[in-house]
C-alpha cells in the first residue's frame, strides 16, 4: 500500500460511524452485510449508512456486490491488510521481536504474552 491510499483508508476510518461498520463488516465475514442489517447494527439511517459505505468502498475498505434485490458490502480484506502492513513495514528497526507481537495480536484478537528472545 502507498502512503496516499493509507492517508485515504485512514480518512475513511476517522469518523466513528465508518469504523464501526467496518467492524462490524470484518465480523460478519466473506458473507458480508445488506446496507440495511448494517444500518440497525451500527444504530443509523438507511441514508446515512448508504454515504458512509459509499465513504468506504471508495476508500478501498470496502466492496459491494449485487445479489438478488439486495447489495451485500463485505470487507475488504487484502485491504485493510495492506493497510496494517503499512504501518508495520518499517517497525521495529531490524528487530522482529518487537514487531511479531503486534502483528499476531491484530489478526482474530490472538494475544501473545511473549515471543523468546533470539
Amino acid at each position: 500500500m502507498e502512503e496516499r491510499q493509507a492517508l485515504a483508508a485512514f480518512a475513511a476510518l476517522s469518523q466513528e460511524t465508518r469504523l464501526r461498520i467496518v467492524r462490524l463488516l470484518v465480523t460478519a465475514g466473506p458473507e458480508g452485510m445488506a446496507a440495511g442489517a448494517i444500518a440497525e447494527a451500527a444504530g443509523v439511517s438507511a441514508s446515512n449508512v448508504s454515504f458512509h459505505l459509499k465513504e468506504l468502498t471508495q476508500a478501498g475498505l470496502a466492496t459491494a456486490k449485487r445479489e438478488a434485490r439486495s447489495i451485500l458490502y463485505t470487507a475488504d480484506y487484502s485491504a485493510l491488510s495492506g493497510l496494517i502492513a503499512f504501518l508495520m513495514r518499517d517497525c521495529c528497526a531490524g528487530h522482529p521481536e518487537i514487531c511479531i507481537p503486534a502483528a499476531t495480536q491484530s489478526c482474530c484478537g490472538l494475544e501473545v504474552k511473549e515471543l523468546p528472545r533470539a
